[in-house]
């Protein structure tokens, strides 16, 4: 029997994952990761990297990042503590969602996860305080490949659904993208 559900979303490749929690009166327990069963929503690489992040205030926006080709990955993104708007943002040159983006809320109670390609930009805001989030990469962090767009980029128009008053100054100064921008070359 599958630990997951695994359901499309508008953007061919990126998925939703829902974890399956066998419990009792003691709690839970709920898998995270298994090759073989998530090699259907399209992960078939190794893990590389598993990274945590806290974020302490409610409406603060990390994001938009993703690593340049040869070092694109692929992440699946959970919410342990908390809630998110998880966003991905199609980035894959001649894509026919480029620059479309597609947001679920993650949190610690749906138990939902985001599984994002390779090719995508990916960012999320807390939609309450104390957030703590687990992403698996398919991909080492390559700061030589590190890239970024900025969240409120007018071209993107990502309805963030709170007013944006805390993000890093590095996510704020991402570029907006311009006509030049045809994507990323995988």
């Amino acid at each position: 029997m599958s630990q997951f559900s695994i359901f499309d979303t508008p953007i061919a490749g990126l998925k939703v994952i829902e974890r399956k929690p066998i419990g009792d009166h003691r709690g839970f327990l709920a898998r995270i990761f298994c090759a073989d069963q998530l090699k259907s929503a399209g992960w078939e690489k190794s893990i590389a990297q598993i990274n945590q992040t806290v974020t302490k205030k409610r409406g603060a926006v990390r994001g938009m990042h993703f690593q340049n080709a040869p070092h694109a990955e692929m992440k699946l993104v959970s919410c342990l503590q908390g809630e998110i708007w998880d966003v991905a943002v199609d980035l894959r040159k001649n894509s026919p969602t480029f620059l479309k983006w597609h947001a679920e809320k993650l949190s610690s109670e749906n138990c939902h996860a985001l599984l994002i390609p390779e090719g995508f930009a990916h960012g999320f805001q807390t939609l309450t305080d104390d957030c703590e989030l687990l992403y698996l990469h398919s991909a080492h962090y390559v700061r030589e490949a590190e890239a970024g767009i900025r969240p409120n980029d007018p071209r993107l128009d990502i309805s963030w659904p709170l007013d944006f008053f805390e993000i890093s100054m590095r996510d704020a100064e991402h570029p907006l993208l311009n006509d030049q921008f045809i994507g990323i070359e995988l």
